[in-house]
């Protein structure tokens, strides 16, 4: 039976059928031809075109296996690259949007047998974040193009500034503290020290009183001339008259000021909707997994992608990976080490010294750094977390 016409309705239904994907099982690769049914692909097969083609495969398989596998790599990642960019995405979801291309690389031409092999070669190779969970493989594309790596530079040089900037700024407060201090002791020195009245029993007591007679210049210049003498007094007084010194009340109130400032700016920069560190103490609360880990203590052993962790449970050893929407923080006894897991003191160490249940919130004292020995007030329970081995 030959051909159909064109523009007969056997002809455009023909051009449907092989515009669109067909059964994977009816395609070759080699000779990137699309077989419409077994009988079909079974004809190609034993054509002269499909043999030679198998002989130059013969040739050099490695060579073909590699171009192959490179162009389908390819592909992939400029799908993910133009299309999802830095987003963590399903693995799945992007081989999907790729197949729909009827002129791609498949799958079984290439060295990876299952897209979870390929997956885990990508995350082997660093070209993406890898992670498993329930739902599948999910990758996240790591830029490493110039512009990009020109765009974090700025960001780490904008970062690393600010830091400078508040360091100068903490080192300019402690100096005024201790300014203020040492003006203080001397103040302290300078001053009068009384002391007791004592005399004995029989001995009188006596008054050594001066009294000096006091000048009268109204008896020698007369009322006019001293009247006109002070109002001359007073207008002098008028212009040169001195400045009031500032009271050192008032020097300590603009300086808790600008402290107060800078730990709201720093509040601003460190507040976070992610709290997740390794190597701290957190409490099970999610029941999906049973009454066996609910309310069971765990320490954090890694994070991923600043939301989830990988935790060890303290009593059974399992491991497992975990959101951070099923944790919460763990307060310790008094006198023991913290990390602050959020806000302005964000990542400091610190020692727990007052618990306030009301409020729910704990009063700490930074333990390293420029603000060591800091007492920082009314710090959330959830900004706090136990270290593990403390």
């Amino acid at each position: 039976m030959g051909r159909a016409e064109v523009g007969t309705p056997k002809y455009l239904a023909n051009k449907m059928k092989a515009k669109g994907l067909q059964k994977l099982r009816w395609y070759c690769q080699m000779c990137e031809k699309q077989c419409r049914d077994e009988n079909g692909f079974k004809c190609h097969t034993m054509s002269e075109s499909h043999q030679r083609q198998l002989l130059l495969f013969a040739d050099s398989p490695g060579k073909f296996l590699h171009n192959f596998s490179k162009e389908f790599s390819d592909g992939y990642m400029e799908l993910l690259r133009r299309r999802f960019g830095t987003k963590r995405t399903n693995a799945n979801k992007i081989y999907q949007e790729y197949i729909a291309h009827k002129e791609h690389i498949h799958m079984n031409a290439t060295r990876w047998l299952t897209l979870s092999d390929y997956v885990k070669w990508l995350g082997r190779t660093g070209q993406v974040v890898a992670d498993e969970t329930e739902k599948g493989w999910f990758v996240t594309y790591i830029d490493r193009s110039p512009e990009a790596m020109e765009r974090q530079a700025k960001a780490e040089r904008k970062e690393k500034m600010e830091k400078d900037d508040e360091e100068r700024m903490t080192e300019f407060i402690e100096k005024q503290i201790k300014k203020a201090k040492s003006k203080d002791g001397e103040e302290d020195e300078t001053q009068e020290k009384y002391t007791e009245l004592k005399r004995e029993e029989e001995q009188p007591l006596k008054l050594d009183i001066r009294l000096e007679k006091k000048f009268q210049p109204e008896s020698i210049l007369g009322k006019s001339a001293l009247l006109t003498k002070r109002t001359a007094n007073e207008s002098d007084e008028k212009v040169f008259k001195k400045p009031k010194p500032v009271p050192m009340e008032s020097s300590r109130s603009a300086l808790d000021e600008i402290i107060k400032q800078e730990e709201k700016k720093k509040e601003r920069a460190n507040r976070k909707d992610y709290w997740l560190h390794p190597n701290i103490v957190v409490k099970f609360i999610s029941s999906s997994m049973g009454e066996k880990f609910y309310k069971q203590k765990a320490v954090v052993q890694e994070v991923i992608d600043k939301y989830r962790a990988k935790i060890k449970f303290l009593d059974s050893g399992e491991k497992c990976k975990v959101d951070q929407a099923h944790l919460e923080t763990v307060i310790p006894a008094l006198d023991k080490e913290v990390l602050v897991v959020n806000g302005a003191y964000r990542g400091s160490e610190a020692l727990l010294k007052r618990l306030n249940e009301s409020k729910y919130c704990v009063t700490i004292e930074i333990l390293h750094g420029p603000l060591k020995g800091r007492i920082v007030e009314n710090v959330q329970y959830e900004d706090i977390c136990k270290i593990h081995g403390t």
